[in-house]
C-alpha cells in the first residue's frame, strides 16, 4: 500500500466518525507524543531483543497510532509527507555523507 493510500484511509475513518473538528495541529502534535511515549513503554527497563520478544504487538500498534496521527497532522497542515521525507533524506545525505572509512556509526 502506498503512502496516499493509507492517507486516504486514515483520513477516511476520522471523517466517518466527525473528529476532524477535533484536531487542531497542536492536539495532534500532543497526541504523536504521547503514542511515542507508549511506544518507549516497550523498552522500559528490558533489553531491545526482550522487548520485543514480549511486546512486538504492541510496539507495531503504537507505531501505527504514531504514523496515524502524523498523516493527521500533515492533512492539517497542508504538508506532503512523501515529498519531505525525501527531502530530508537528500538534506541528511549531505549533513551525513557515506564515509566508508570512518568507523564511527552516527
Amino acid at each position: 500500500m502506498k503512502m496516499n493510500e493509507i492517507k486516504q484511509k486514515v483520513l477516511a475513518f476520522r471523517d466517518e466518525r466527525e473528529w476532524k473538528q477535533y484536531h487542531n495541529e497542536k492536539d495532534l502534535a500532543i497526541s504523536i507524543s504521547l503514542e511515542a511515549n507508549e511506544l518507549l513503554e516497550n523498552f522500559q527497563w528490558k533489553t531491545s531483543e526482550e522487548a520485543i520478544a514480549v511486546s512486538k504487538q504492541n510496539i507495531k500498534e503504537e507505531m501505527a497510532d504514531i504514523l496515524i496521527y502524523l498523516v493527521q497532522l500533515a492533512d492539517k497542515l497542508e504538508i506532503d509527507l512523501e515529498e519531505e521525507v525525501l527531502n530530508k533524506l537528500v538534506k541528511n545525505a549531505i549533513k551525513y555523507p557515506v564515509n566508508r572509512s570512518e568507523e564511527k556509526v552516527k
